[in-house]
């Protein structure tokens, strides 16, 4: 066969599989247009934080032509000079960074999943945009250290130890999807109704898609559980990556090795964090240090009993998410080809 035979056949495989050769350059794009981005919301006084977040916010803008004028600094100089010791220190400052402007994106996602408007369009596109710069700098970082066209392992079991973190993230939702749906049914838990719960949706601004589920019995944040346990499972077993006979789509389909990580490291840098600093505010309420607000519950107790459920569940499910992120990018990483001499 060819060389033109081939890039006939597989030309999108032949062009990922040389991703270290062009992650740099997308990248010094991707600054060029988060700095676009950045520039317009300064020129149109557009905030990039949540309604109520103050006058004072379009100065966020100024923040992202920073980091995005940051990224396109140092990518440009790997694609000139190529990849340097500081230049990769620099590379992962500024992929912290941006990975800290992108918090909270699952947060749009899930909101957007269940047909509700997330509260600012432009917030959101920023993180998003945050996300994907995340991504490619720290792609651009590794660039050198992969070679490209090596063949992928076979899908394997992650160790004991790894599954052991998937049991932990599973069972810490349990208590959660069992407290969502008995409000879903019309139950009581911490003192409030599941008519009182369906009504503080509502005027939450709920969607009419998200109120139509709760009356059938189907909670939507406990079936985004479900499915985030899924996710889980699907990164310590071989199934993972070959879906098995009883999917009807899938059918013994091979997954592609990114799409799985880029949602679990999306949920693992929103989850646990989120759900770790929750832990410790509520410890702190608890202990009577500070004042634990009542909200849309009747007392602080009922509020911090919910809040425990939830917090608990996020932190241990989005540490657990990041064990087994971490399980799969190992036991999937293409195998390097040692040179023979002689």
């Amino acid at each position: 066969m060819t060389k033109a035979e081939r890039t006939v056949k597989a030309p999108w495989s032949a062009w990922w599989q040389r991703w270290p050769r062009w992650v740099a350059r997308a990248t010094v794009l991707w600054a060029v247009l988060y700095a676009g981005f950045g520039l317009t919301c300064v020129l149109t006084g557009t905030s990039l934080r949540y309604p109520g977040g103050g006058s004072g916010a379009p100065w966020l803008g100024w923040v992202v032509m920073t980091v995005a004028a940051s990224a396109a600094a140092v990518s440009a100089a790997v694609v000139v000079y190529g990849m340097r010791p500081a230049l990769r220190v620099l590379l992962l400052a500024v992929c912290v960074l941006a990975g800290i402007t992108a918090f909270s994106l699952l947060m749009d996602v899930l909101t957007l999943m269940v047909g509700q408007a997330v509260d600012s369009p432009a917030s959101a596109v920023n993180k998003a945009l945050a996300a994907v710069g995340a991504v490619l700098l720290a792609a651009t970082a590794r660039s050198d250290r992969r070679p490209a066209g090596t063949a992928a392992r076979v899908p394997s079991v992650a160790p004991r130890t790894d599954q052991l973190a998937a049991w932990a993230g599973t069972l810490a939702f349990v208590p959660y999807a069992a407290m969502k749906l008995v409000w879903a049914f019309g139950g009581t838990f911490a003192g409030i109704t599941g008519e009182e719960m369906l009504a503080v949706s509502e005027r939450n601004g709920a969607s009419g898609l998200f109120l139509t589920l709760e009356s059938w019995g189907l909670d939507p944040t406990a079936l985004l559980a479900a499915l985030g346990v899924f996710l889980l499972w699907g990164l310590v077993r071989p199934w993972g990556r070959v879906f098995p006979r009883w999917t009807p789509f899938l059918r013994g389909r091979r997954v592609p090795r990114l799409l799985p990580l880029v949602p679990a490291l999306l949920g693992a840098a929103t989850l646990a964090p989120y759900g770790i600093v929750g832990i410790g505010y509520l410890l702190l309420a608890t202990s009577g240090a500070v004042t634990m607000r009542p909200g849309d519950f009747h007392s602080p107790d009922d509020a911090l009993l919910v809040g425990w459920i939830g917090m608990v569940a996020f932190a241990v499910y989005g540490v657990a998410l990041t064990v087994a992120a971490r399980s799969y990018w190992l036991r999937t990483r293409p195998p390097r080809h040692r040179q023979v001499s002689g």
